[in-house]
Formats: C-alpha cells, sequence, structure tokens
C-alpha cells in the first residue's frame, strides 16, 4: 500500500498490463476456453421463459448477428440499441462488435424529440428496438424517422430470429482494432443536451477486467445486473467483466426489486451491483426476509453517493462485503474501486484507491495544480480508458480534456496520503453561503444515518440574503414519520449552523433518472424561493 502522499497526485501502477483486446475477441477467447460452460441467463420475469446461453451458443449468436449486421452496414457505421435489459441485447452488443460497428445506446424512457436529437446527432445509420416499453417506441420512432434521412435500416427485437437468419454464412467480418470506437454513450452536460463520449474496444474491456478482477468473480459465478445497459455499468462492467472471468451474466429486464431478489436466490447468485435506490428499495422489500441469499458474498454500489449508513446496512443484513466504485461515462467508466480486504471504515467512507493503470489527481481548479493531500479540488483522471472525446463535439472535448491529456471530472474530491479518494460533491452543485463552501454529500450521509430517513438528497437554493441557503428533500423510512424540528435538532447537534437545512421538504417518492439516480436538478426547480428575512 502507497503512504506518505504529500500531494493529491496518484501515479499509475503499470503491474497490470492494458491488453489490446476488442469486445468481440474477448466472447472469443472465453469460448474458445470453455464453450459448454454457462454464460448468461435471460432475466426475465417469466421463469419459464428464461433462456441460458453457453459461451459456445452466445459466440453463435453473436456471430449470425455480426454477419447480419455486415450485409446492412459498413464497418465504423453507427447502430443504435433502445431496448430494455433483453438478452438479446448483449448479443447484439457482441455482434456489432465483430462486425465493426458503434454502438449507440438510447435510453427507453427517452421521449420522441430526445431520441431524434440522439439518433441524428450520433449519424445513426440503423436502430433496434422493441415495440413497446413504458410507452409505444416503435409509435415515437415513426414520429421522428422523416427527420433523420440517415436512419436507413429499423429492426424489432420481436423479429430478432428472422433478423439473425438472414445472414449470410459467408458474409466477411472485417478486422477490429483496440483503438476503434465500440460505443457512442450519451451523457448529459450542464447545458441539457446530451455528449455523446466515444469509447474505444481497449478501454471498455480492460476497464471491466479490472472491475471483475477487484471484486474477485469467478469462473461459474453468477452475476446478477439490474444496472440498465444502456449505460456503462449495465453493458461494459457487467457484460465484458463477466465473460473475461468467464462468470454467468444475469440481465435483469428491468428493475423491479422483486424480481432482482427472486434471481438472486434462483440463480444463486455471488455478485451484484446497483445504485443505492436500487439497495434500499432491496432490504424495504417484503420479500428481503424471506429469500435465501446466501450465495451472494459482494455488493457493488455506484453511479451517485453511497452513505457509510447503507453500507453498513447492507453489508449486515445481507450478510456480504460491499465494494463501492466511483467512475464516468467518460473514463469507460470506473476510475477507483474500494477492495474487498480493505477495512470496514475505508469500505464504507471512500472511494477506495485507483484502478490499475490510472493516473488520478486531485487539483485546484484554478491553477490546474495538484493540491495537498486532505485538501478539497476537483478529481482528474488519465489513461487507457479516457474517451476518445465528445461525438462531432470538439469544443465540448476540449473543455473536458485538456491539453495534458487529464480528463476533468467536474466532481470535488479528497485524497489521504494512502491514495484513498473521497467525493465531496459536484461542483457545480456545491452550496456557497455567505461566502462559505458547504458540500452536500457530507450533510446528506448525517441524514440518513438518522433512522427516520430513507433517502435524502441537499441542494442549494437561491437566496437573497445569503446568495444560497441549504435544501433538505427526505423521504421518510417505511412506518416512521419524520418530524422537522427533531431532524433540525440533528443537524444542529452535527453541523456548523451555517450548513444546517434551512428548507425542509418532505416527499412520498423522489424524480429518478432511468438508472435510479437521484434528479436534482428537478428538486431545485420544485423550490419556491424564500424571501429575504
Amino acid at each position: 500500500m502507497v503512504v506518505g502522499l504529500t500531494s493529491s497526485y496518484w501515479a499509475a501502477d503499470t503491474s497490470d498490463p492494458v491488453l489490446e483486446t476488442t469486445v468481440g475477441g474477448v466472447l472469443r477467447e472465453a469460448a474458445a476456453l470453455a464453450a459448454d460452460e454457462l454464460a448468461m441467463v435471460g432475466g426475465l420475469p417469466d421463469p419459464a421463459s428464461r433462456r441460458r446461453w453457453t459461451f459456445g451458443e452466445l459466440l453463435d449468436d453473436a456471430e449470425r448477428a455480426a454477419r447480419a449486421l455486415a450485409a446492412r452496414f459498413a464497418p465504423g457505421e453507427r447502430v443504435a440499441v433502445w431496448a430494455p435489459n433483453l438478452p438479446e441485447w448483449v448479443v447484439l452488443e457482441f455482434g456489432a462488435a465483430l462486425a465493426g460497428l458503434t454502438l449507440v445506446t438510447v435510453n427507453p424512457a427517452y421521449r420522441p424529440q430526445e431520441l431524434r436529437y440522439v439518433l441524428d446527432q450520433s449519424q445513426a445509420s440503423g436502430i433496434f428496438l422493441v415495440p413497446e416499453f413504458r410507452g409505444p417506441m416503435a409509435e415515437y420512432l415513426a414520429e421522428v424517422q422523416p427527420e433523420l434521412p440517415g436512419l436507413r435500416e429499423v429492426v424489432l427485437f420481436t423479429e430478432w430470429d428472422e433478423f439473425l437468419a438472414s445472414a449470410y454464412h459467408d458474409q466477411q467480418l472485417p478486422e477490429v482494432e483496440p483503438e476503434d470506437i465500440a460505443q457512442i454513450q450519451y451523457t448529459s452536460g450542464t447545458t441539457g443536451f446530451p455528449k455523446g463520449a466515444l469509447l474505444t474496444h481497449r478501454g471498455l474491456t480492460n476497464n471491466a477486467r479490472f472491475f471483475a478482477r477487484l471484486m474477485r468473480l469467478q469462473p461459474n459465478e453468477v452475476y446478477v445486473n439490474p444496472m440498465p445497459m444502456f449505460h456503462t455499468a449495465g453493458c461494459s462492467l457487467a457484460v465484458l467483466g463477466s465473460v473475461q472471468t468467464r462468470a454467468v451474466h444475469v440481465p435483469v429486464l428491468a428493475f423491479d426489486p422483486g424480481l432482482v431478489l427472486e434471481l438472486l436466490e434462483a440463480e444463486r447468485a455471488s455478485a451484484m451491483l446497483g445504485v443505492p435506490t436500487m439497495l434500499i428499495a432491496l432490504l424495504e422489500h417484503p420479500d428481503f426476509a424471506v429469500r435465501d441469499l446466501s450465495s451472494l458474498r459482494c455488493v457493488l454500489s455506484g453511479g451517485a453517493p453511497v452513505p457509510p449508513e447503507l453500507v453498513r446496512r447492507v453489508e449486515e443484513d445481507m450478510g456480504v462485503t460491499f465494494s463501492i466504485v466511483f467512475g464516468t461515462t467518460e473514463c469507460s467508466p470506473l476510475v477507483t474501486q474500494t477492495r474487498l480486504d480493505d477495512v470496514p471504515s475505508d469500505r464504507a467512507s471512500t472511494l477506495g484507491q485507483p484502478f490499475p493503470q490510472t493516473e488520478i489527481m486531485v487539483c485546484d481548479p484554478a491553477s490546474g495544480e495538484p493540491v495537498p493531500v486532505e485538501q478539497v479540488g476537483e478529481l482528474c483522471a488519465r489513461g487507457y480508458m479516457v474517451m476518445a472525446g465528445y461525438n462531432q463535439q470538439p469544443e465540448a472535448t476540449a473543455a473536458a480534456i485538456d491539453l495534458a491529456g487529464w480528463y476533468h471530472t467536474g466532481d470535488l474530491a479528497s485524497m489521504d496520503e494512502r491514495g484513498y479518494l473521497r467525493i465531496e460533491g459536484r461542483l457545480k452543485d456545491m452550496i456557497i453561503r455567505g461566502g462559505e463552501n458547504i458540500y452536500p454529500r457530507e450533510i446528506e450521509e448525517l441524514l440518513f444515518a438518522h433512522p427516520d430517513v430513507a433517502e435524502v438528497a441537499v441542494c442549494g437554493e437561491p437566496d437573497e440574503r445569503w446568495g444560497e441557503v441549504v435544501a433538505a428533500f427526505v423521504r421518510p423510512a417505511p412506518g416512521r414519520v419524520a418530524s422537522e424540528a427533531e431532524l433540525r435538532e440533528f443537524c444542529r447537534a452535527h453541523l456548523a449552523a451555517y450548513k444546517c437545512p434551512q428548507r425542509w421538504v418532505f416527499l412520498d417518492a423522489f424524480p429518478l433518472t432511468a438508472s435510479g439516480k437521484i434528479q436534482k436538478f428537478k428538486l431545485r426547480q420544485s423550490l419556491v424561493p424564500i424571501p429575504p428575512s
């Protein structure tokens, strides 16, 4: 373990090499080593419809999909996928990679104009979709298709078998290079318009391999995946991490806590990753107490701040070891992870140390220089995993990746002398009250520890006197009544007065993204300005 750092800079650990791998290549390698071993189980709600694939069968289907794609598209063209976590989604992911195509992952919650924007901005030549899922998706596509002259192929997943059957047996597949763009993943920007991160085969495969290795995923172990596959946590970490360790991947059609608990038990799962809201929903579900989760040894979380109290609850109630991951889509996606043998306090309250082959700096946003250890600055990362850029947005790329190759995450963090990181919040989320910097995460973690609180989010509210004041949004714990007076006194007992929330809002549910993250911008919009006092 590295000790004695004085500056918040971590030199990349190069002892574990970056491999020259591709998305299709890692499946071919797994099938060569373990063709008859189980690779994937479709996590559909009806157990009778859960098809199983061996690695050999998964490769056969992926190569058939690749040949069918290669007959329709030229290498380098973009093909979109707009669907929940179907097992065919995974086959398409590998098939597109083998055909040298770039997969554009689209949020199935999108409405017509959001869909039109992504398909147009990505220059997608084709799209695979389900006719309906939480909305009439085929109708939405038909509405915007006249505005997309470059979109020439539309394939419904309900016609998947016919699509596979259209493959020519002698269709040649191209040579695919590790530096080729495998995916375009859309991530929201400060303008509200999504930016398409160009992610390479090398970045995605190696990042997923390091992830799986750090959680000690073994051949034949089962990884249940409730994360939506239009995000890197779903289609990269889960899919590519499992295949590179020859573990069994179980994509959950769409997050439902009862379904996830049933799959964890039925498939004897060893590991899963879910954002904090998912884990809270599992713990609160009435089936939790009756499901046999004894096979589960590791639960991972990230994508949103993970309160230390949640880590302790999950470890105690599920009997597992918890691992926190931290990353960003632009980094394929992970840059840090707590190790399973970290001490409990580090597993609960830090983001762990950086990944192999990952250079990290916590810098002064003004000077760009590393800050001393334990000081707050902007977290930056450099290495194999950083995106090639934003699709057709050179100015946004230049703003995110500096001339020295550092990707600026926009996250506020601190690093200790051992290289363990803590996230303090977002640069844009930091509350400045009367000249004092306030980091919402500190307040959120405190309130989450209160027994009356199930979920909490803290943000700034404009105020004429102070500039901003602290607003706390609280969802009470089931069966309990959260009192503003009690929570206010709880905060005053543990926080400086200027950090204590001035506005309290109690909710039955939070506005969430499709991946389960709390949408703070919607919470801010709901606030009515406080009159000057």
